[in-house]
């Protein structure tokens, strides 16, 4: 009997229940409890959260110069149309978000596109691939938390004052005011661009999945894709990116419960004895890559966090929206491997018997890739402006806002452009998959593990215990670790395929 999908109105209905479902159980402080100090009365504290408590009653002090002098009140935030959280300087009302929808930006990131390989992470390492989605689930909420730690200084009166604006003025706190921005800045802006041009390379990879036959390349589909993503050049603020990623969460909700659904139509057939306890040393390293920088989020954390109605509940948005990575991501991984065993494709789609059905979930799947690309690339025009487009004397270009709010003419053309450039990269690099694993394998480490430890070690100076001390340094070993691993196999693997010739 063939397998038959229900309607799509079942899917979106049946994520609205869940979604009702986890809310109602999630801790106060999440639901708008009166104060996140009775929270962690009622249901404990953890020692990474003991610094956040304050943030509610702080005054937010986002200038870049640091502290303000002393007597003087604290920096206000100053009022802007444009969401500039990166330089933080206030956001409008419609600016501001929830943490819900801060929830949904970071589970943007994190439950992205490389969920499909998931199965095929456990193909070569087994269960050691599902313990590592767990504990990689862990580091990045605990180094998320210390990054925007980092953000805040206790003043005299004992409260929490946001004294730095973003991942770029925490750098310039500990690499110096010449080079550490430049270096964050730098690190960053690539991330976002090649996570950008990779959604529009899978989405070519997608459609010619679903259509191998038609008179379209993979490369024309790049291009149609990136055409229907020129119109983000009009995104304003985080309110509109966080609509964007709730549909992007939808989207990824519907291939989860196809996914599941297909492979529990075939229960029967699963490989129970094929998940293995030892690790292929030659294969696991790209399938830990893989889960490494499936969680990566950091870049945008600074920005939600100072864009939050309130901050308090930061904290708890971080754990809830990881918890429920983890969950998916092993859950996805395991039963995935379980259907197909050995046959385990790269990407998981791929081993889908049925063309029809296999077209129709890459479809789902390059809806989702371009309600991804929203996210990152928000975040990377915001860096460009905030560096070049501010107005004198703080950059050498002017303000890319116009007085009555709007985006200037030829601001708006400079955006589009940045489609256009994430178009041409992923039509006109070869092997571009594998480059931006050689570098993501730098930047996503340096970003997720390594940086954010770094500079918590720097900035806490003897405000911390022994034990979280250690568990830096431990974080930042495994940041070498990886990133050591990933740049040495994406290395040899983009080696092998300029050897096998251009693929034009």
């Amino acid at each position: 009997m063939p397998f038959r999908l229900p309607p799509l109105s079942a899917f979106v209905e049946s994520a609205s229940a869940v979604w009702e479902v986890a809310k109602s159980n999630l801790p106060e402080s999440c639901l708008g409890g009166p104060d996140e100090r009775l929270n962690f009365a009622k249901h404990g504290r953890n020692r990474g959260d003991v610094e956040m408590t304050a943030v509610s009653n702080a005054e937010g002090v986002p200038g870049e110069e640091g502290v303000p002098p002393e007597g003087q009140p604290p920096l206000q935030r100053e009022g802007s149309v444009g969401s500039v959280s990166t330089v933080g300087v206030e956001c409008a009302d419609n600016d501001q978000i929830t943490e819900w929808q801060a929830g949904w930006n970071v589970t943007n990131a994190i439950q992205g596109m490389f969920i499909v390989s998931l199965p095929y992470a456990v193909l070569h390492g087994g269960y050691w691939a599902i313990v590592a989605m767990v504990g990689i689930a862990y580091i990045c909420c605990y180094t998320g938390k210390i990054l925007v730690d980092c953000l805040y200084d206790l003043n005299e009166e004992g409260q929490l004052v946001r004294v730095r604006s973003s991942y770029k003025g925490i750098a310039r706190e500990v690499f110096g005011q010449k080079w550490g921005g430049k270096i964050v800045n730098s690190a960053q802006l690539i991330e976002l661009l090649m996570t950008c041009i990779l959604y529009l390379v899978l989405c070519g990879d997608l459609m010619i999945g679903s259509f191998p036959d038609g008179p379209i390349d993979a490369r024309s589909w790049m291009m149609l894709c990136g055409m229907i993503l020129l119109p983000c050049g009009f995104l304003k603020n985080l309110h509109h990116v966080s609509t964007l990623s709730f549909w992007c969460m939808i989207a990824h909700l519907a291939i989860n419960i196809i996914i599941f659904a297909y492979c529990i139509g075939n229960a029967s057939t699963w490989a129970w004895s094929k998940v293995m306890f030892r690790i292929d040393l030659l294969e696991f390293p790209i399938a830990l890559g893989i889960i490494v920088f499936s969680y990566t989020s950091h870049i945008f954390l600074p920005t939600l966090e100072y864009n939050l109605i309130d901050r308090s509940k930061f904290t708890c948005m971080l754990n809830w929206s990881h918890i429920a990575a983890a969950v998916f991501k092993a859950l996805f991984g395991y039963v995935g491997f379980l259907t197909w065993a050995e046959d385990t494709e790269e990407v998981i789609t791929n081993n889908l018997p049925n063309p029809t059905f296999k077209g129709f979930v890459n479809l789902i799947l390059v809806v989702k890739a371009l309600l991804s690309y929203p996210l990152p690339y928000y975040a990377a025009v915001e860096i460009i402006e905030v560096t070049f487009f501010r107005g004198r004397p703080k950059t050498t270009f002017p303000s890319v806002w116009a007085l009555d709010g709007e985006l200037k003419v030829w601001a708006l053309a400079i955006r589009v452009l940045v489609v256009v450039f994430t178009i041409l990269m992923a039509i006109f690099i070869p092997h571009f998959a594998i480059l931006m694993g050689l570098i993501g394998s730098f930047t996503g480490t340096m970003l997720s593990f390594i940086w954010p430890c770094y500079f918590h070690l720097k900035i806490k100076a003897g405000k911390l215990e022994w034990g979280d001390i250690a568990y830096d340094y431990f974080v930042i070993f495994l940041g070498f670790l990886f990133g050591i691993i990933g740049i040495t196999t994406s290395f040899y693997a983009l080696v092998e395929a300029f050897q096998i010739g251009l693929p034009f």
